[in-house]
């Protein structure tokens, strides 16, 4: 093999990598999410019991969204948004993909506080990935779920709301709460317009604070 052909065969080596690591990397929902590759393992016949703490988040334009959590269904899941809002970790993102046709919203990505949108969705926060803990909760009209790579087990700080049925997205995707308060605000932010060609919204849509509050103070709607 000449050098020419030698160095074509290189640079398409090195363009497969960098194209399969950055697939890995980015934290998505999708209907072709695969099977449940956790061989059927989903919590099933369990009732959903709220946290004593909700999650309350403030945007800058758009409102309140209250999210109760389950931690007997997620508490991995539950334990790792809970220590990242304690620690500030989502306020000043921002919500990075808004898809009507899907039916989601989805944020809690750092590299949003930033203005490189190439790289938004695919940041994590600096602790391990959280293994997957699927159930048989379906994903509706205020279902939170914790957004991964294409590795089961490769959720870590990011998030998604859905805002109608999915039945692709079950036992596939960690459901860890539910929007108690502010679900028209989450379809408000999901039918934002989006830059052309893409499910990033056209005005960045700002996550001023991320705070826990009693539950007893948001009584169930």
């Amino acid at each position: 093999m000449n050098r020419s052909k030698l160095l074509l065969v290189l640079i398409g080596l090195l363009f497969l990598s960098f194209t399969a690591c950055n697939q890995s990397n980015s934290n998505t929902t999708s209907k072709d999410a695969g099977t449940n590759d956790a061989g059927g393992k989903a919590k099933a016949g369990v009732k959903p019991q709220p946290d004593s703490e909700v999650a309350v988040f403030e945007t800058a334009d758009y409102g309140r969204i209250v999210i109760e959590l389950y931690p007997n269904i997620a508490p991995k899941q539950v334990e790792r948004f809970k220590k990242l809002i304690s620690e500030k970790f989502y306020d000043g993102t921002a919500i990075h993909r808004v898809d009507p046709d899907l039916g989601i919203i989805q944020g809690g990505d750092p590299l949003t506080k930033g203005s490189d949108q190439a790289v938004w969705g695919t940041g994590n926060s600096p602790y391990p990935n959280v293994p997957a803990e699927f159930s048989d909760i379906p994903y509706e009209r205020g279902t939170v779920g914790a957004a991964r790579t294409n590795d089961i087990n490769g959720a870590n700080c990011q998030w998604f709301i859905t805002l109608k049925k999915q039945p692709a997205f079950d036992k596939k995707y960690t459901v860890f709460g539910k929007v108690i308060d502010g679900v028209k605000t989450a379809e408000v932010i999901m039918n934002a317009p989006t830059q052309k060609g893409s499910t990033k919204p056209a005005d960045k849509v700002v996550i001023k604070s991320v705070t826990l509050q009693p539950r007893s103070n948001f009584p169930a709607s």
